[in-house]
């Protein structure tokens, strides 16, 4: 047990930032405390902390390492207390994946209430807008649209995300509303850096793929959004964004004939991760906050 001992000072000095604060509460003198990484570091053969007198900082091997410890040190918090019947108690730390502007518009406010309902969960939540392996990463679920999938790691379906191609009555009384989704090139367009350099529409003989010169590429979907708004161009969003400023008026479809593929809004979680209750708990939420009843689109 020294290397799990070791590994929570790892983690609580990677959090508090210092050996004084991370021993204090620890509980430990500050000497303890450097003796345990020192061993740690002795044991991995890699430098985990920049010591310096004004301060500590986590090397590239103690960043690798640090989601990496978390699971460890939890899973033989959850191993031991099962042996002693709290199981079913939702306790320990979980690692989680969004992408921003879903981020915004909806998934905070779920783990917001998912963790007033469960307070012993801990989450450190990374907001990421590219194709993440959570095994590789060190998450225990990342949730994406964008397609990927993964050896080891199960994928599991949260929702369909309607894209629609829209633009300000503005911009368009300006420069004309397209008609096919070849008309696209003689405009400005306004694209989502993370899908490409491309656009496809579903005509009525098969795909149509718009190859792009954007007027802004960007991976910022407010971005992107505030751009349509201001009547820079045409972009494609999701109807969680767009919805808003379709019903002001703000923004307009174009191109309803050739409707865009959907996404799906996926669950990204490692096998090995799967059977833990907190995991399967947050699954549940999210899964609720995206039925159709959920009103969330």
């Amino acid at each position: 047990m020294d290397t799990i001992a070791n590994l929570r000072a790892f983690i609580e000095v990677a959090h508090a930032g210092s050996f004084s604060r991370a021993a204090r509460t620890l509980g430990l003198a500050t000497s303890v405390l450097t003796k345990r990484v020192d061993q740690l570091e002795w044991r991995t053969r890699a430098k985990l902390f920049e010591r310096s007198t004004r301060k500590l900082t986590l090397t590239d091997e103690g960043r690798r390492l640090l989601p990496a410890a978390q699971r460890i040190v939890h899973d033989v918090a959850d191993a031991l207390g099962s042996l002693h019947g709290q199981a079913q108690q939702l306790e320990g730390h979980l690692r989680i994946k969004v992408p921003t502007t879903l981020s915004v518009f909806h998934l905070a406010d779920v783990l917001a209430r998912f963790q007033h309902a469960h307070p012993s969960v801990s989450l450190d939540v990374v907001v990421i807008d590219r194709p993440v392996n959570p095994l590789q990463e060190g998450f225990d679920i990342v949730v994406g649209m964008l397609p990927s999938s993964f050896d080891g790691v199960a994928e599991v379906g949260l929702s369909p995300l309607e894209r629609m191609a829209v633009a300000a009555p503005s911009y368009l009384e300006q420069h004309g509303t397209p008609q096919h989704p070849t008309d696209l090139v003689r405009h400005r367009l306004l694209n989502f850096q993370p899908t490409g350099s491309s656009w496809v529409f579903n005509g009525p003989h098969g795909p149509i793929t718009v190859d792009l010169a954007p007027h802004l590429s960007t991976n910022d979907g407010h971005a992107l959004l505030r751009g349509a708004i201001a009547g820079n161009g045409i972009t494609v969003l999701s109807s969680y964004m767009a919805g808003a400023a379709l019903e002001s008026g703000q923004l307009q479809r174009v191109l309803e004939d050739f409707p865009i593929p959907e996404f799906w809004v996926r669950a990204l979680v490692p096998n090995a991760r799967l059977h833990l209750g907190r995991v399967q708990a947050l699954l549940s939420a999210l899964q609720q906050a995206f039925t159709p009843e959920a009103g969330w689109r």
